[in-house]
């Protein structure tokens, strides 16, 4: 697998820069690889390092990457200081709901018509949609985009105010089912034992709203990487990102396993192969 140096900053030069405009809104989309669409939605406080070498983990597995920056400081580690002053915009920010379930963020709708746009351009039989942290309920919201086939959800942060709310109308919950159930698709979704913002009460509402479709790993707080940079060691100082900051790149680890578990989840279902894990 492609190894870059996650302690320092990533100048992502491995990437396509495109500026997409879809429904009069234009962002930056770092796009690189060949094969099917998969839109990797980056966890705060923005494309870090460890975001990056995610995403060139799907793309070495054989597919398109979409990098959408949504916000931060793109390729940055980033200190504390400025990453707490991202989530300070963010929680005010009108593109997303950080606080109050019961809604979806509006900036779902742009990374529909993203995830569009990736079938269009990639073919396959559909797109992949992985949210973490302040994404990571996107990538289920993003089921309402009939393009989107594998949807990822590591650790799933949003409403930060309510632990065990959801960051979907009842509606939508209702439309993702329904679209679940009827094209047999399941939602891949993780989190650490221990994660004080992504909580078991929020998988236990999802799973029961979903049922056997949502499909849930439960890691040991032991399994997480303890040496995290300063944005975590000083706001999110326990276990909390299964794919990227607390990932343990060796062999046998469970977030190591994990991260295999989601590249042949995309392989299987974007290359045209039916079969998805459910249990």
């Amino acid at each position: 697998m492609t190894n870059h140096d996650v302690t320092r900053d990533d100048d992502l030069a491995d990437f396509t820069i495109r500026s997409i405009s879809l429904l009069g809104e234009t962002r930056r989309v770092y796009v690189s690889g060949d094969g099917p669409g998969v839109i990797v939605m980056h966890e705060m406080p923005g494309i870090s390092p460890h975001v990056a070498r995610f995403a060139r983990w799907v793309r070495d597995s054989g597919m398109t990457v979409y990098l959408p920056s949504l916000f931060g400081t793109d390729g940055a580690l980033g200190d504390a200081e400025s990453g707490a002053q991202v989530f300070r915009r963010l929680c005010v920010a009108r593109e997303f709901r950080a606080l109050g379930g019961g809604e979806s963020s509006p900036i779902t709708t742009w990374l529909m018509a993203l995830a569009r746009l990736a079938h269009q351009e990639c073919g396959g039989t559909g797109v992949g949609a992985i949210g973490m942290c302040f994404t990571g309920n996107f990538a289920i919201t993003m089921m309402l985009e009939s393009a989107v086939v594998a949807p990822i959800a590591c650790q799933p942060a949003l409403p930060v105010d309510e632990p065990a709310a959801l960051e979907i109308s009842d509606a939508e919950l209702a439309a993702v089912k329904e679209r679940l159930d009827r094209d047999g698709l399941t939602v891949l979704a993780y989190r650490f034992e221990g994660d004080k913002v992504c909580t078991k009460a929020r998988f236990d509402a999802y799973a029961q709203a979903l049922g056997d479709s949502f499909v849930s790993r439960e890691l040991p707080d032991t399994a997480a990487n303890p040496d995290a940079p300063p944005f975590f060691a000083a706001h999110v100082a326990y276990p909390h990102s299964v794919v990227t900051v607390h990932l343990i790149d060796r062999e046998g680890e469970p977030t190591a396993i994990a991260r295999d578990e989601i590249l042949d989840f995309l392989v299987h279902r974007l290359h045209g192969h039916a079969t998805s894990p459910r249990d």
